[in-house]
């Protein structure tokens, strides 16, 4: 038994935000039944679609990453009777999550006040750009905005150069990640509380950003100095950071004298031997010589001789991997981190895996993306016990697809 398979989940997400953090929530074992518009589904099954490259029969990578351990229901939501069936699949749900705009759900009537009274236990969770509250809940964003608007952004790029985003969506999951983290805080508190009632969730992307400043908000909040832009340096330790080798680009994390001593040995430099240069204040005085020394030695080799000689004077370092590397590493392959997922005609495709590792749970299987409303059959009849003349009817008049 997985960690959630006792948990049902109604998803509504669309684009990545959403779709990640039920994603997260199916790989522990959730129920996964994604309500989507008959006829066209949720926007994420359009994207990269028609791209050979990252297609497979006419299904895009984001659709394939983000909807595997799903089942798919096509109701028209928009329609009284499609609305009507929702709740009465509210009624056996444990979560309802979505990432519409702020004040989208209660126009659809699908906002926790309303779904409560269909199900005291049902929890909601709501992700959106800037959160339910507050003078900007009405603000449009995506995740180039939470980045920006989050502060993480200004510290990211070279002192002096243009700010810039993280090169993975971490706006968007961010707010998947919490979403995740919030859902399961609420279900604890429902299986703790008296009568077991549910809550609503409000995850707000800007907010995750704040949150993942961490201590360098708080260092902020503590002195009023804005902390600049430093690249891939660290604003305490030298040398901390990225070094070019004849083949690839190298980190080095010197974080304390005892390393640097050791990284001076290792080089047999005598300049980087001065005692001068043995405590940190200094060191970092006098880190634009440092660095240059230190990848004047580097470039002269390959990143696997440096890694090795670092390896073996326990200095802290790693390549800097690109994807192939990456998702080639040993030890991402011994933890399962590269799995292939079943697309239901005898192909495959490999997707990054699940990173929570439970011990009480074995190797993982991964099942496909759903087609539209591949499950709507199933669903009606196993959850709400609906015949097959009642399912005809509604996919007659339209409500389901």
């Amino acid at each position: 038994m997985s960690a959630l398979s006792h948990i049902t989940i109604l998803d509504l997400t669309h684009m990545l935000s959403g779709p990640y953090a039920s994603q997260l929530l199916a790989d522990m074992g959730a129920h996964c039944i994604k309500v989507e518009p008959p006829g066209r589904g949720e926007g994420t099954r359009k994207l990269l679609a028609d791209d050979e490259k990252y297609s497979i029969d006419g299904v895009g990578a984001y659709f394939l990453t983000l909807s595997r351990n799903k089942k798919s229901v096509a109701i028209d939501l928009k329609k009284p009777a499609g609305l009507s069936l929702f709740y009465e699949l509210v009624k056996k749900a444990d979560v309802v999550i979505n990432n519409f705009g702020a004040g989208v759900p209660k126009r659809l009537g699908i906002d926790y006040e309303v779904l409560k009274q269909h199900n005291p236990r049902i929890i909601t969770c709501s992700i959106t750009g800037f959160g339910e509250t507050g003078p900007d809940r009405d603000r449009a964003a995506f995740d180039l905005v939470a980045q920006g608007m989050g502060g993480g952004m200004s510290i990211t790029g070279e002192e002096g150069a243009p700010p810039l985003r993280a090169g993975i969506p971490i706006g968007d999951l961010g707010g998947g990640l919490f979403a995740a983290i919030g859902i399961l805080a609420a279900l604890n508190q429902r299986d703790q509380s008296p009568g077991g009632r549910g809550q609503h969730v409000d995850i707000s992307m800007q907010d995750c950003q704040v949150s993942m400043l961490n201590y360098m908000a708080t260092m902020y909040l503590m002195s009023g100095q804005q902390p600049p832009a430093v690249g891939n340096n660290h604003f305490v330790h030298v040398p901390y950071g990225t070094f070019k080798t004849r083949t690839r680009y190298l980190i080095l994390a010197c974080m304390g004298d005892a390393f640097f001593g050791k990284l001076a040995t290792m080089f047999n430099d005598p300049e980087l031997m001065d005692p001068k240069f043995s405590t940190q204040p200094v060191r970092w005085e006098h880190r634009h010589f440092i660095n240059t020394r230190v990848q004047q030695h580097i470039g002269q080799e390959t990143c696997e001789h440096w890694l090795e000689r670092l390896k073996e004077h326990r200095i802290p370092a790693a390549p800097v991997n690109d994807f192939e590397h990456a998702l080639s590493d040993p030890q991402i392959m011994a933890r399962d981190m590269v799995v292939e997922v079943p697309l239901g005609n005898d192909k495959t495709v490999k997707q990054p895996g699940n990173p929570v590792k439970l011990s009480s749970q074995s190797k993982q299987a991964f099942t496909s993306p759903p087609a539209l409303g591949q499950h709507t059959n199933t669903v009606l009849s196993e959850l709400l016990q609906m015949n097959d003349s009642q399912i005809a009817q509604l996919r007659q008049n339209g409500v389901i697809g």
